[in-house]
C-alpha cells in the first residue's frame, strides 16, 4: 500500500519514458525483418521485456548497443542517453514453434497472432498471466479465422490461444469496433496472405504499425473513409487500410518518442493541482493520440504545444502545461478512439472541473486490464467524486473535488498511476493498494513524480 498526501504545485521538467505501443511494434517488426534493426529509445518495462523475451523466443537475437556523444573540447557533455537495442530478425517467414509467455501484454496477446498465424506447418500457444487469461482474443481470433488461420482458445474468446500455421487469404474485414490492435493484427497477417487485405476502420485510431511497416518496405496505403459524395453531416469514418502481401521487410533505425499516455498522469496532474507549471520534453504527438490534449484544452486547460519535428517518422514536441479552472464537456464519436486510454484520466479531471461531463461510446474501455469503466468509476467515487457508470463510459458531477480514501488497482498500472495522480490533488490524500502495478509501463512514476514536486524521489 503506498500513499500520496495532498502536495504542493509540480514544478520543473521531464522526459517521459518511451512509448509502449511504439516500443511493442518496434520489436515485432524488427523481428519480422531482414538483417540487423536498430531500435533507439525501446521502453524498459514489464509490457514490452515481455515482447522482447517473445521474439527471442521466435529466434530473434537482441543485443544492446552502447551509445556515445561525441562533443567539442571544453564543452560539458550531456547526460549518457540510454543504450539502443539491436534485433537481428528471423524474416517474415521464419519464426520458430514456441510456447510464449505474454505475461501482462495485450498488446503482444493481440498483434503477434497476425504474424504467426500464417506460417504454415508452424505451432505455437500464447498464455500469460492470470489477468491476461480474462482479456478476450476472440476480436482477432475471428477475422484470422476468415482468412484461413487456424486457431483455439478457452471457452473460443479467451487465453490460452493455440495457433496451427496455415496459409491465409487476404479479406476485406470491417472492425466491429475502432481497434488499433486488432488492426494491427490484421496488417501482420495480410504481409502472408494471398492477395490483398483490407481493413475497414468505423473510426481512426492510432496508426504506428502503417508507418512503421511503411518505412520497413511494405505496401500499406489508407483509402479515405466517407467518400466524395458523402452528406456534410455524415459521421466521420476512419476509411480503410489496404496492405499487399510481402516477400521481405528490412528497416535499419527506428526510434522511440517518449509516450504521450504517459505524460497524460502529469498533464493531468498539472492541471488539477493548484499553482502547477510544468515542462514535459519530446512527447510523441501523432495525431491519432493526441486526443487528450484536445478534450483537456477544450475543458480550459491550459497546455502550451511547442512541435520539434519529427523523430522515427512519428512527430514529437514539448508541451508547457499551467494549473487551470476546469469546465465540463462531451465526449464521445471519433475522438474516444484518439483518446481511449487516457479517459480514465479525463474522468479524474472532471471531478475538478465546473458542471457535469459526459464520456460516451468508450465501450472499449470494459476491455483493458481491467473493466475501467467500473474500475474508475468506483475508485473516485469511493474518493469523494460523483460519477456514474454507463453501458459505454460515465457521468462525472464535477465542482467539489475529492476527499481522498484507498483506491485498489486491481493489477491495472493506469487505475495506480491514477490513483497517485488523485492522492495529490485530494483534501486528504489517497492510499493506492497495488501501486506495483504501474511497472508494467512505468517502472519510474513515483520516483518522476517526486521530481517534478521537489522531492527526493530515491
Amino acid at each position: 500500500m503506498t500513499r500520496f498526501d495532498p502536495a504542493g504545485p509540480l514544478r520543473g521538467s521531464l522526459r517521459p519514458p518511451a512509448d509502449k505501443s511504439i516500443s511493442h511494434r518496434a520489436a515485432l517488426i524488427a523481428a519480422m525483418a531482414e538483417g540487423e534493426t536498430r531500435i533507439e529509445g525501446y521502453l524498459d518495462a514489464a509490457d514490452t521485456r515481455s515482447t522482447l523475451d517473445a521474439v527471442a523466443g521466435l529466434g530473434a537475437e537482441i543485443g544492446v548497443v552502447e551509445t556515445t556523444v561525441s562533443v567539442p573540447p571544453g564543452v560539458t557533455p550531456p547526460p549518457t542517453p540510454p543504450a539502443a537495442l539491436s534485433v537481428r530478425g528471423v524474416g517474415l517467414r521464419g519464426p520458430r514453434p514456441a510456447a510464449i509467455d505474454v505475461g501482462n501484454a495485450g498488446t503482444l496477446l493481440r498483434l503477434l497472432p497476425g504474424w504467426l498465424a500464417g506460417q504454415d506447418g508452424g505451432e505455437w500457444t500464447l498464455d500469460g498471466d492470470d489477468s491476461i487469461r480474462q482479456r478476450p482474443v476472440d476480436r482477432v481470433a475471428s477475422p484470422l479465422r476468415e482468412m484461413g488461420a487456424d486457431l483455439s482458445c478457452r471457452d473460443d474468446r479467451l487465453p490460452p490461444l493455440e495457433i496451427r500455421g496455415a496459409r491465409l487469404r487476404g479479406i476485406e474485414y470491417e472492425l466491429p469496433v475502432a481497434s488499433a490492435q486488432v488492426k494491427s493484427c490484421l496488417l501482420f497477417a495480410g504481409l502472408l496472405a494471398a492477395g490483398e487485405t483490407r481493413i475497414v476502420e468505423p473510426l481512426p485510431t492510432r496508426d504506428h504499425s502503417e508507418r512503421m511497416l511503411a518505412a520497413a518496405g511494405a505496401a500499406v496505403r489508407r483509402e479515405s473513409g466517407a467518400g466524395d459524395n458523402a452528406a456534410a453531416d455524415a459521421p466521420p469514418r476512419g476509411g480503410t487500410v489496404v496492405i499487399q502481401p510481402a516477400d521481405r521487410l528490412e528497416v535499419d533505425r527506428i526510434v522511440v518518442p517518449a509516450d504521450l499516455s504517459s505524460a497524460a498522469f502529469f498533464i493531468v496532474a498539472g492541471l488539477i493541482v493548484p499553482g502547477s507549471e510544468l515542462l514535459l520534453e519530446g512527447v510523441g504527438l501523432n495525431p491519432t493520440r493526441t486526443g487528450l490534449l484536445t478534450i483537456l484544452e477544450r475543458m480550459g486547460g491550459r497546455i502550451e504545444i511547442a512541435p520539434r519535428g519529427e523523430e522515427g517518422g512519428e512527430p514529437i514536441g514539448d508541451l508547457r502545461v499551467f494549473a487551470s479552472e476546469l469546465r465540463a464537456t462531451e465526449i464521445g464519436g471519433a475522438e474516444v478512439p484518439l483518446a481511449i486510454d487516457e479517459l480514465p484520466l479525463v474522468a479524474l479531471a472532471a471531478c475538478f472541473a465546473e458542471g457535469t461531463t459526459t464520456i460516451r461510446d468508450a465501450a472499449e474501455l470494459r476491455r483493458k486490464e481491467s473493466d475501467r469503466i467500473a474500475t474508475v468509476s468506483d475508485a473516485l467515487n469511493a474518493l469523494g467524486g460523483a460519477v456514474e457508470a454507463t453501458a459505454d463510459g460515465m457521468v462525472v458531477t464535477g465542482g467539489g473535488g475529492l476527499r481522498g480514501g484507498n483506491v485498489d488497482s486491481h493489477g491495472d498500472h493506469r487505475i495506480a498511476m491514477l490513483g497517485a495522480v488523485a492522492g495529490l490533488a485530494s483534501r486528504d490524500g489517497v492510499e493506492v493498494h497495488g501501486m506495483g502495478a504501474a511497472a508494467v509501463s512505468y517502472p519510474g512514476f513515483e520516483a518522476d513524480l517526486a521530481l517534478l514536486l521537489g522531492r527526493d524521489g530515491g
